[in-house]
C-alpha cells in the first residue's frame, strides 16, 4: 500500500492544481465501491496523466505485491486458522483425512489431520498466523506486512499440545508470500522458544512466538509447498528414530 500511495502522490503532483485536489481528497466521502483510490485514479486518467496501459501495469504490480492480502480481511481467528488454513493444506496434501474415532479410537479433537502412510498413521496439528506490523493498531489488512519488510512482527502459535500429535505444520502468511515449517512434536516441545502453561490448569499446553528476531532459527524446518508431504514423513521419521533410541537406552 505504501508503494501504491507513493506512486499516486507523484502523479498527483502533475495535476494543474495538486493542492486543491488534495484538499478535496481530505473531505471526500467514500461509499463502496467508490473510494479514495477510485477517485484518484479516475482523475489521473481523465487528466491524461495516467494512461490506460499504465493503469493496468500499476494494478498488476499491486496485485503481485498483495496476492494474499485478502487473507488479512478474515477477522475471526477461527475462520482463518480452521477454515482457510486447514482447507489450504488439504489442497496441498490431498490424502490428509479429518480424524475420527473410526481411524483413531482415542480421538477427541486433539489434532487436525490424520495421514495414512507406509510407515504408519501420522497425527498432524496445523498452526497458522499472519505477519502484521507489531507496532500498529490499524486493522489487519492495513498493517499486513510484505516478506521484505523490516518491521517487527509476532506470530503467536497458541494452544500447542505436543503430546497429542506427531507432527506440526506451521503456516505463516505475508501479504505477498506464504511460508511453511514442519516440526516433529518433540522438536516443538523441546524448542527453546516454546513456553508451557499458556492457560492456568491446561497441562501440556503452551505457545510459541515466531518473530522477526527469531525466525532465522527455524530455517532448517522451512519447506516449500510442494515438499510438505515429504517433510511430514521426514519429521515423523526423526520422531520415531529418537523414540527408538530412547527405548534402546533404557
Amino acid at each position: 500500500m505504501e508503494q501504491l500511495k507513493a506512486t499516486l502522490n507523484q502523479l498527483i503532483e502533475q495535476l494543474n492544481e495538486p493542492e486543491l485536489f488534495r484538499e478535496r481528497l481530505e473531505t471526500l466521502i467514500s461509499v463502496y465501491p467508490f473510494n479514495e483510490y477510485e477517485f484518484v485514479i479516475s482523475t489521473l486518467l481523465g487528466a491524461d496523466i495516467l494512461s490506460l496501459d499504465e493503469y493496468y501495469d500499476l494494478r498488476d504490480a499491486y496485485l503481485d505485491r498483495n496476492l494474499y492480502l485478502y487473507l488479512f480481511e478474515i477477522s475471526a481467528p477461527r475462520n482463518f486458522g480452521e477454515q482457510w488454513a486447514q482447507g489450504h493444506l488439504k489442497t496441498l496434501i490431498p490424502d490428509l483425512q479429518r480424524p475420527s474415532k473410526k481411524v483413531d479410537p482415542d480421538y477427541s479433537g486433539q489434532y487436525d489431520f490424520w495421514l495414512e502412510t507406509a510407515v504408519g498413521p501420522i497425527r498432524i496439528e496445523v498452526k497458522a498466523s499472519r505477519a502484521v506490523d507489531f507496532d500498529s493498531d490499524e486493522p489487519l489488512y492495513v498493517k499486513a506486512l510484505s516478506i521484505n519488510s523490516s518491521k517487527r512482527f509476532d506470530m503467536n502459535f497458541q494452544q500447542v499440545k505436543p503430546r497429542y500429535c506427531d507432527v506440526f505444520i506451521w503456516i505463516g502468511v505475508w501479504r505477498d508470500k506464504i511460508r511453511y515449517w514442519v516440526l516433529s512434536s518433540d522438536e516443538m516441545a523441546n524448542n527453546r522458544y516454546y513456553s508451557v502453561g499458556q492457560h492456568r490448569g491446561n497441562l501440556g499446553e503452551g505457545q510459541l512466538h515466531l518473530k522477526d528476531d527469531n525466525i532465522k532459527d527455524f530455517e532448517k524446518y522451512e519447506v516449500t509447498a510442494l515438499d510438505l508431504r515429504d517433510a511430514v514423513l521426514a519429521a515423523f521419521g526423526r520422531q520415531t528414530k529418537r523414540a527408538e533410541g530412547a527405548n534402546d537406552a533404557i
